[in-house]
């Protein structure tokens, strides 16, 4: 079977894990480098999950989201990342607005102007309070006008919308996927902080999934 579809590939767990799952059916790995504070270490992985899978990968550069959008997920915000869990209210000052529409909307460009038919996303449940451009409204949405705005009809594939990070980890265990491999912090630094959400998030899911936790955590 020819492979038909775009992936958006953070270097995360969540986008690494459907990488591994559906590697078969992915032509080209698309990562966005839009001034998070955590895209350098996100990038690395990335490539080097691609380069493990033999995968085409590419690096699209979004500079104008970290010039003229307003997050603490940014480079050029002098907001600090909030600690704590990853669905309190004060998470959403991590949202960067319409980040997700944006690259879906660039990710069916290179899909059509490839011969490919889907663009995969590894949105999940847990995103769903915070991140209005992770629910599932939003991926029918998206979808729909991507198909109406195509000669290839074009699709999003989001099959983590409604899994937990738990779940998510339990399909890469049983993929064999190298979580050291991914990063998650949003703070960016060489070190996962172990205390903001993502972090927290990634602590109890692999916890809770039965896999040994790879990560260097600061002041561990």
């Amino acid at each position: 079977m020819a492979k038909d579809a775009v992936i958006i590939l953070s270097g995360g767990m969540d986008s690494c894990t459907l990488l591994h799952e559906f590697r078969d059916d992915i032509a080209i790995a698309i990562t966005f480098d839009y001034g998070s504070k955590q895209n350098h270490k996100e990038q690395l992985c990335a490539v080097e999950q691609c380069k493990t899978l033999g995968i085409k990968h590419i690096i699209i550069p979004l500079d104008f989201m970290n010039l003229y959008f307003k997050s603490a997920l940014l480079s050029n915000s002098s907001e600090e990342i909030p600690e704590g869990n990853y669905d309190d209210e004060n998470m959403k000052v991590t949202v960067v607005p319409f980040r997700n529409g944006i690259m879906l909307a660039i990710a069916c460009g290179i899909a059509e102007s490839n011969g490919l038919h889907r663009v995969m996303i590894a949105n999940h449940a847990g995103d769903h309070a915070i991140y209005p451009d992770c629910r599932q409204a939003f991926i029918d949405a998206m979808s729909m006008a991507m198909q109406q705005g195509t000669y290839e009809g074009i699709e999003v594939f989001a099959p983590y919308t409604n899994l937990s990070k738990t779940d998510i980890a339990r399909h890469g265990k049983a993929l064999g996927v190298d979580y050291s491999k991914t990063y998650s912090c949003y703070k960016g630094g060489d070190k996962h902080c172990g205390k903001c959400g993502t972090c927290r998030e990634r602590i109890e899911a692999l916890r809770d999934a039965g896999i040994d936790d790879p990560t260097e955590y600061e002041n561990a």
